[in-house]
């Protein structure tokens, strides 16, 4: 038989109480707190821990005329023929970024026509708007890519950046 916990909401201390009523009443992990009467101390994040992963277009620009980076634009072939493409970047589509990632150099640079990645390498995602190249960003990292960084403005901000130019 289960044992059961009964406890009175005044003899948790106001810090417990808070934690509770944050994780929810539902909250396995909250009802576990309770019972146990463990002190948890979760960690703190904030954005200025996180490193930097936007690009912004100058930058974009500077790094594809030095060619110090791997632009991958994970757009479907037939928006690039309909709408146009960053110069001196790959088409690599969404779907089989994480396939693509993986191949030998040799069969990456037959399949989508330019220098495969090295994990080391700085590589720069982009896409039309800047979804799919943070999907596309996670999963070379998942992969173990170092230096992921993403155009979040996308082929969108590209075409306006470069009409003003």
């Amino acid at each position: 038989m289960a044992k059961m916990f009964k406890y009175d909401q005044q003899a948790i201390p106001a810090s417990r109480r808070a934690l509770s009523n944050t994780l929810g009443t539902h909250s396995r992990c909250a009802s576990y707190i309770r019972a146990t009467h463990k002190e948890y101390v979760l960690p703190s994040f904030s954005l200025s821990q996180m490193p930097e992963t936007d690009v912004s277009y100058e930058t974009l620009k500077k790094l594809l005329a030095t060619r110090t980076s791997v632009v991958i634009v994970v757009r479907e072939p037939w928006e690039l023929r309909e709408y146009g493409n960053i110069p001196r970047s790959i088409n690599v589509p969404l779907g089989p970024v994480n396939i693509a990632l993986q191949l030998n150099p040799e069969e990456f640079k037959e399949k989508y026509g330019g220098d495969m990645p090295q994990p080391t390498d700085l590589i720069v995602f982009s896409c039309l708007a800047g979804i799919r190249s943070q999907k596309a960003l996670d999963q070379a990292v998942s992969l173990e890519y170092k230096d992921v960084q993403l155009y979040a403005g996308g082929w969108q901000d590209w075409a306006k950046c470069e009409q003003e130019s």
